[in-house]
């Protein structure tokens, strides 16, 4: 079964106009149409499916800093702060909490690289807690087992990946922006050689400046306009387990498992790094710029199936504007789940956490993560389509700094001085090799 997502009444009539378009109503499309509506724009988003149904509400909620790659670290700290203050400000419930973060380990590899990534951190200001095996063995006395050490990062936290895209569009429409549900952008038109409209399944909204919040679609229409955005999709496989184990951290990650508290007061439990590689025709384009991030990252992946052929998201077709496209066909991209993954993570939970044993099982479902060449997000404008700003390729970590990115985005649209320093996410870095660059975490 899908994700839990809720649902949100949008915005039922097209405007023919707008100051800034959003294609794309996940978790960074909502926050990006919600701090230009702030600023007073006219702002449209369109999103093919649902708001949030995709990788917004297929992940596991993490709003952390830590072991955040030293490029997005900023724009993770901002973020914090941005989910409470979007609380307060807009009356809408993301389900934010500063929960902490506990990470407990038996490896000292793994230990090794926790403590360089703290002596970073504080030369940030960014707290962060290394555990003694005492400590360990305190904070995860739930285990029943020892521990050499771990990390607790008491500011990071948790938001609630079923409520809060929806949350931040229906904040958009209060701020008099219009929200487009089931309507899925074609594409672009030029004029003067820059961006003029763009052209959904419901008619065309005038406009200078569109947002691409594609996720993992980004590339595929990149590829119409002849842009070469380099994006595989990983798929991973999640599930959900009944309320009940109230004993449990709010968050707690191991190397065999890691479980995250959910609004309901269940668990969403899952393996970090046992991804689903998919092969499609997209990922055989930008295989050689890959090798770099699968070199690292081998060890965490596996050949996938046909799930991503079936699904269209990494086709190599060109579609017509008159015509329905891969999106629509595939409103919400819903993979299969790995069940061998299910029963795998089922059965570490157990081992790892015997209280578990009373807990069923409700739910599992898979996502894709688009991934960029060196796992940071691209973010910028267009060279060659003036008026385009790509936000996608955000590698798993996108619902976490998802405010920060939005406000960031937002800043570029308005030609104002940025909430943090937007170089290091250009997509002209794409030019290059990530040889060196991948991100550690």
């Amino acid at each position: 079964m899908p994700a839990p997502l809720a649902t949100v009444e949008t915005t039922p009539d097209l405007p023919t106009h707008a100051d800034v378009v959003i294609i794309g109503g996940g978790i960074i499309g909502c926050f990006t149409a919600y701090y230009l509506s702030k600023r007073g724009l006219k702002v449209a988003l369109v999103e093919k499916g649902r708001i949030g149904a995709e990788q917004s509400s297929r992940n596991w909620g993490w709003c952390r800093q830590q072991n955040r790659d030293a490029r997005e670290l900023p724009l993770a700290t901002k973020s914090l702060d941005l989910w409470e203050q979007f609380t307060a400000e807009s009356g809408e419930e993301t389900g934010f909490k500063r929960c902490g973060l506990l990470y407990l380990s038996n490896n000292e590899a793994e230990l090794a690289g926790w403590a360089r990534w703290g002596e970073f951190a504080r030369t940030v200001d960014v707290k962060t807690q290394m555990l003694t095996a005492e400590e360990a063995a305190q904070r995860g006395r739930v285990t029943g087992k020892p521990w050499k050490g771990g990390v607790f990062s008491p500011t990071d936290g948790t938001a609630d990946p079923s409520r809060a895209a929806p949350a931040v569009a229906q904040a958009v429409m209060k701020l008099g922006g219009s929200v487009h549900q089931g309507c899925a952008a074609r594409g672009i038109e030029m004029e003067g050689g820059r961006l003029s409209g763009v052209v959904t399944e419901k008619g065309t909204i005038r406009t200078r400046i569109a947002v691409l919040a594609g996720g993992a679609w980004a590339s595929s229409f990149c590829r119409q306009y002849g842009i070469r955005f380099p994006q595989a999709a990983i798929r991973q496989t999640v599930l959900a387990v009944s309320p009940g184990a109230n004993e449990l951290p709010p968050v707690l990650h191991t190397t065999a498992v890691s479980m995250t508290r959910r609004g309901n007061g269940g668990y969403t439990l899952a393996i970090s790094g046992r991804g689903r590689v998919d092969p499609t025709l997209q990922l055989l384009r930008f295989s050689t710029q890959f090798l770099p991030m699968f070199q690292r990252r081998w060890r965490n992946l596996a050949p996938g199936g046909l799930e991503g052929m079936r699904s269209g998201h990494e086709g190599m077709s060109r579609w017509r504007l008159d015509q329905p496209t891969p999106m629509e066909r595939m409103r919400i991209l819903d993979p299969a789940v790995d069940k061998a993954v299910v029963r795998l993570t089922y059965q570490r939970a157990l081992d790892l956490i015997p209280a578990m044993k009373d807990r069923e099982v409700t739910a599992a479902w898979a996502g894709y993560v688009d991934s960029t060449p060196d796992g940071v997000p691209g973010i910028g404008e267009i060279a060659s389509v003036p008026g385009l700003v790509l936000a996608a390729g955000f590698s798993g970590h996108g619902f976490g700094i998802g405010p920060g990115a939005g406000h960031l985005i937002a800043d570029i649209v308005s030609g104002v001085t940025p909430l943090v320093d937007a170089r290091p996410y250009h997509p002209d870095r794409f030019r290059s090799s990530a040889w060196g660059k991948v991100a550690e975490f």
